[in-house]
């Protein structure tokens, strides 16, 4: 049984096509989900310097407009068997009335085209899909790259190192995630676990260590625990994937050398204040030439 029953795909740019709407409709098709597609569009500034009348009658042709062009849309995607339904609105508030949509519809997953920011603009405000990561209560799914829009290669980026309770759960959703996205779409999934040693004992070294000799040792111990963890999952050898490196670097680097389709990660949900430079999951949507599924 399909774990995705409805899909909901939340597209800003209409009246210019976006990859997110194959991708979304491939994986409808995959699964046998509805889908609902809405365009929330910005409201336009320049509108306000108009008479009252003409204000009005400008925003109706704007909307009606992106209107024929998703329907559109809508006809080409039912044609090829697409349970689909769409909808046009402004969006005074975009993370706030994406939300909404998210809590009124109830889907079992977000869709929407990464938004690529500039590091400057990272560093001023934090990006929508940042704060949709954050507070989404649903897996999202960042489109991005040129891979395929029904993916072929999927690889589960988890903690082997991690003990605790919540990380170990956090893993499993991970896999479960990945798992079912491969079997839904008939892709290879592959286990991948990037660690970056000097981060965790550059800091310990002394005058009578050397960090070739210490990091033989730490690499075996985790590759360990690693080929461990993907047997518990039955993951073939030929498919797990243990690397060193920042995670951010590494993933990127593989998900490019291996042509991955989608990365499967776990985010975090803020209580409180944010962390303001980004989680990797995060910094993953500007790095990887694929699209990421955060859980």
């Amino acid at each position: 049984m399909s774990q995705y029953r409805r899909l909901l795909l939340i597209i800003h740019l209409a009246l210019g096509h976006s990859p997110a709407i194959s991708h979304a409709a491939a994986l409808a098709r995959a699964s046998g989900a509805s889908l609902h597609i809405a365009a929330l569009i910005p409201s336009l500034n320049l509108l306000s310097l108009l008479e009252n009348g003409d204000r009005e009658k400008a925003r109706e042709r704007y909307l009606q407009d992106h209107r024929d062009w998703l329907k559109d849309q809508e006809k080409l995607l039912r044609g090829t068997g697409v349970d689909v339904t769409t909808e046009v609105a402004w969006a005074d508030d975009m993370r706030q009335d994406i939300l909404d949509y998210v809590a009124q519809l109830q889907p079992d997953l977000l869709i929407k085209e990464i938004q690529h920011e500039s590091a400057l603009k990272r560093a001023l405000f934090t990006p929508l899909d940042w704060r949709l990561l954050r507070q989404c209560p649903v897996p999202v799914y960042l489109v991005g790259g040129s891979g395929h829009a029904l993916p072929r290669k999927v690889v589960a980026a988890v903690d082997a190192s991690a003990g605790e309770s919540e990380h170990s759960e956090l893993n499993d959703r991970i896999i479960q995630q990945a798992s079912s996205l491969a079997i839904q779409c008939d892709a290879e999934l592959h286990l991948l676990y990037a660690h970056d040693i000097s981060e965790d004992y550059l800091a310990e070294l002394s005058d009578s260590f050397k960090l070739s000799a210490l990091s033989k040792g730490v690499r075996k111990e985790l590759e360990k625990s690693f080929l461990a963890f993907a047997s518990q999952y039955g993951v073939p050898a030929d498919r797990r994937h243990f690397v060193l490196g920042h995670p951010v670097t590494a993933l990127s680097e593989f998900a490019s050398e291996h042509h991955v389709d989608v990365i499967v990660m776990g985010r975090a949900q803020y209580q409180g204040l944010e962390h303001p430079l980004g989680s990797t999951t995060e910094h993953i949507l500007y790095q990887v030439p694929c699209s990421v599924l955060a859980v």
